[in-house]
C-alpha cells in the first residue's frame, strides 16, 4: 500500500511559517532538522494527522518566491478536515487567516475557504456524519 507522506508548501521563511501554522493555526511541529547551507527539513501536520505532512520549503530563488501563495494558480490548494468547524473557524480567524466567504452548509458538510498568511487558499471542512 502507498500513501502521500508529504506535500511541499513553499514559504518565505521557516520560522515565520512555523509560527503561523503551529503557533497560530495549531498544527504540530513534527520535525525541524538542519540540513546545512540554510536548508531545513521542516514537517508539520494538523493535530491527530497520522500520515500526511506538510514539508515547509523556504523559497530559494525568484521563481519559488513568486509561487508563494499561488502554488495552484489561484485554486484551493489544501482541504483541511475538522471535527469542530466553529472552533477552528474562530481560531484561524484569530491567527490571521482570512475567510473569503461565509461558512456554508453543503450536502457533504460545513465548509468555508480561507487564505493563510502567505496567500494559500484552503477549504476548512467539517464533513457530515
Amino acid at each position: 500500500m502507498s500513501h502521500i507522506a508529504a506535500v511541499t508548501l513553499v514559504v518565505p521563511d521557516y520560522d515565520e511559517a512555523i509560527a503561523h501554522y503551529c503557533g497560530g493555526l495549531g498544527f504540530d511541529l513534527i520535525e525541524d532538522s538542519d540540513l546545512g547551507g540554510g536548508k531545513r527539513w521542516v514537517l508539520i501536520a494538523p493535530p491527530g494527522s497520522s500520515e500526511t505532512r506538510l514539508l515547509l520549503g523556504k523559497a530559494s530563488n525568484e521563481a519559488q518566491r513568486a509561487a508563494i501563495g499561488n502554488q495552484t494558480g489561484g485554486r484551493v490548494f489544501l482541504i483541511l478536515f475538522t471535527d469542530d468547524f466553529a472552533r477552528d473557524h474562530a481560531r484561524f480567524e484569530a491567527a490571521g487567516a482570512v475567510f473569503t466567504e461565509v461558512p456554508r452548509h453543503e450536502a457533504y458538510g460545513t465548509v468555508a475557504v480561507f487564505r493563510d498568511r502567505f496567500g494559500n487558499l484552503w477549504d476548512l471542512l467539517e464533513p457530515k456524519g
